[in-house]
């Protein structure tokens, strides 16, 4: 079974996590570089942008406005932690900007730093954190409608339970760790 959404994110710490080559459909994905731990080198990050205009692939970095606007990229992820209000300044320069959180006050204050989506985390349970609590559907559906659908769902999304999606009331899904495992495999799926 497929997950048909209008918008992909592929959350991806190295450049290498995924590769372009396996995305045929265009304007569907958005890959969004979180740049912990390991510096990349600039001239890869450039040519991976490259990479991304040609596929039409929508390019985001997260958390730091300088690198972003350094590689031109489509917009910049704000991370739950990030309580900064200088990146709605980017909003006027046709800028997007994705937010993440976990819980409502997070939520409205995501709204209030100019979020066009919301990465609502966590959908599912996450085999990091077997205890960590997790929204499911209904509580998902229920953020969903008070917020308008700009909430995507992150976490716990495996392909095992890519069927589940199909009951969710959003315009698109996030991945990050199944990312890393199957890439082709999730990618092919999501048609």
């Amino acid at each position: 079974m497929f997950a048909f959404k209008k918008k992909y994110f592929l959350i991806v710490e190295n450049t290498k996590d995924i590769n372009l080559r396996n995305i045929k459909k265009y304007n569907k994905f958005i890959v969004i570089y979180r740049n912990h731990g390991l510096k990349e080198d600039i001239k890869d990050l450039i040519n991976f942008r490259k990479e991304c205009k040609l596929k039409l692939v929508d390019f985001y970095v997260a958390n730091d406005i300088k690198l972003s606007i350094s590689l031109r990229s489509d917009g910049i992820y704000l991370s739950s932690k990030n309580k900064s209000l200088k990146a709605r300044a980017l909003k006027s320069s046709k800028y997007k900007i994705i937010g993440s959180s976990h819980n409502t006050s997070e939520i409205n204050y995501k709204i209030k730093q100019g979020c066009d989506y919301i990465l609502l985390s966590k959908l599912f349970r996450v085999d990091y954190s077997k205890n960590a609590p997790f929204l499911d559907v209904i509580k998902f559906n229920y953020f969903s409608n008070k917020y308008n659908n700009k909430l995507v769902p992150l976490g716990g999304i495996k392909i095992d339970n890519l069927n589940k999606l199909k009951n969710i009331k959003c315009d698109g899904l996030a991945l990050m760790s199944e990312i890393k495992k199957k890439p082709a495999k999730v990618i092919n799926r999501l048609f």
